[in-house]
């Protein structure tokens, strides 16, 4: 399917913020380019709102939750299913203007707007299902009850690689909790929020539930982090962000769930099929031109099928279309910006000047958009720069292993642990290695864990917290204890 190339959601040529239910100029009158990373023309100028903006959109958000709040957990979830069709009314638009502002392939971003939509559509039924609880009492006069209440003003900080299922997958359980709150859209990626922000006025959601700031990064976040309405923040993004954060958080004790960073090996043993696991890592590798957190970074295979599997791998590789990400076919678009494709180039260089050969790609393919080959890396070592740093990019590094203990040992050996995946026919290694993986979700013969009704959070430095499943709702929720005495 060919995408889009005019907007209804959007004037790109007037652009604004959304705060309480109106579009606004920022006060600072000043404005900041998107461009688009296919060929490097301006897409839109966006306000760059600050701290001003920011404040009166969490003071928004702070008038609107109390009557939000006292909604019944089906009112809210009516408006949500509501907001969810519109998603789905306006999908072409959604995912042609993801594709333009941050370069992921069309007919993935339609992926990603159904992916985001099933974010409402889980969390308008799970919030019909916060229980309390009632706890027998140790005396004869007493009753002991436990309630579940919204926490308040949330702000919802989303990066650019996934910028509308980061947002909802955030809103949604916030929303269906009984909680407003701010959107603070990464500055590569403003025009999907801001897209979902019209969207949400379309839906009839009242005034201050939703509100998008973009602009300055660091003037929004510091109001966000300083101002005492805010209690619950999420965020993704990288580690080295993630630890700033935390320190911000600790004056006021701010409620706080991280997303960061990750280097996910993917474990390919003797005994497994090689088809399915060249498939499930071309999926894990390749998605969004290998721009996701959870991607494979590190795949090791065992030594006795190192090069069937890499012939099998290299073939499918090689199938993949690169090119602008609205072009019909599109399987591969640019990477984000020029930093970006810098430490690609960095790390295959690196990589080849340590003894690793290029099976595939290993080069820039495009003087105009930040376009890198894909590309597969054999003998590679833990040496290398892309075995110790998360790459970001279309690059898959071999490397080869002996023993199951010898591969969890090197698996574990980082300080990451969002993803992790394994591809094997033995069912007692299944169940072992699984355990033995230090990383908060498992891809067991499979390269595409990721869904709405399931936890997805990180251990170590990818974070804490989860978002997604029923374990998703619980950071915007306070449990309140009451003891009735009769």
């Amino acid at each position: 399917m060919a995408a889009i190339t005019s907007f209804k959601l959007l004037d790109l040529e007037d652009m604004n913020l959304f705060i309480n239910g109106e579009w606004v100029k920022a006060s600072s009158n000043t404005y900041f380019n998107l461009t688009n990373p296919s060929n490097g023309e301006i897409v839109a100028k966006i306000p760059r709102g600050g701290k001003a903006e920011a404040k009166a959109a969490i003071e928004a958000a702070h008038e609107a939750f109390p009557k939000w709040a006292k909604l019944t957990a089906y009112e809210r979830a009516d408006y949500m299913l509501k907001l969810r069709d519109l998603m789905f009314e306006y999908e072409q638009e959604l995912a042609a203007l993801m594709s333009i502002e941050m370069g992921k392939a069309y007919a993935e971003s339609l992926g990603e707007v159904k992916y985001a939509a099933s974010f409402l559509t889980w969390y308008a039924e799970e919030g019909r299902r916060v229980y309390g609880e009632t706890i027998p009492a140790s005396v004869p006069n007493k009753r002991l009850f436990v309630i579940k209440q919204p926490v308040g003003v949330i702000a919802a900080i989303t990066p650019w690689n996934f910028p509308l299922a980061m947002m909802t997958r955030k809103l949604g359980p916030a929303m269906a909790a009984g909680c407003t709150g701010v959107v603070k859209p990464a500055s590569q990626s403003p025009l999907s929020a801001l897209a979902f922000a019209k969207l949400v006025e379309m839906a009839g959601i009242p005034k201050g539930v939703v509100n998008v700031v973009a602009g300055a990064t660091g003037e929004i976040s510091d109001e966000i982090f300083e101002n005492p309405i805010v209690k619950k923040i999420s965020f993704t993004g990288s580690t080295e962000v993630g630890r700033t954060l935390v320190e911000k958080s600790a004056p006021q004790l701010k409620k706080l769930s991280l997303e960061l960073g990750g280097h996910a090996p993917f474990i390919i043993f003797e005994d497994a099929d090689l088809e399915k696991a060249a498939e499930g890592a071309l999926a894990s590798k390749f998605r969004n031109a290998g721009q996701t957190c959870v991607c494979a970074n590190r795949i090791y295979v065992h030594e006795n099928i190192k090069d069937e599997f890499a012939k099998i791998f290299v073939e499918k590789v090689k199938q993949l279309k690169v090119g602008d990400s609205l072009a019909e076919g599109t399987q591969i678009g640019p990477l984000v910006n020029g930093d970006s494709l810098k430490k690609v180039a960095e790390q295959v260089q690196d990589a080849e000047e340590k003894g690793a050969v290029v099976l595939h790609g290993g080069k820039p393919l495009s003087e105009k958009g930040y376009y890198y080959e894909p590309t597969v890396l054999t003998n590679v070592t833990n040496d290398m720069l892309i075995m110790q740093e998360e790459t970001f990019g279309p690059v898959a590094p071999l490397s080869t292993f002996t023993t199951d203990e010898e591969v969890i040992q090197a698996a574990n050996d980082t300080i990451y642990g969002l993803a992790a995946y394994l591809y094997t026919s033995d069912i007692s290694r299944a169940v072992k290695v699984s355990e033995a993986l230090n990383f908060g979700v498992i891809g067991l013969n499979d390269g595409i864990p990721s869904s709405a009704q399931a936890p997805f959070g990180g251990m170590n430095q990818s974070g804490y917290g989860r978002e997604g499943g029923h374990q998703g709702i619980r950071d915007y929720l306070e449990e309140k204890y009451i003891s009735l005495g009769l």
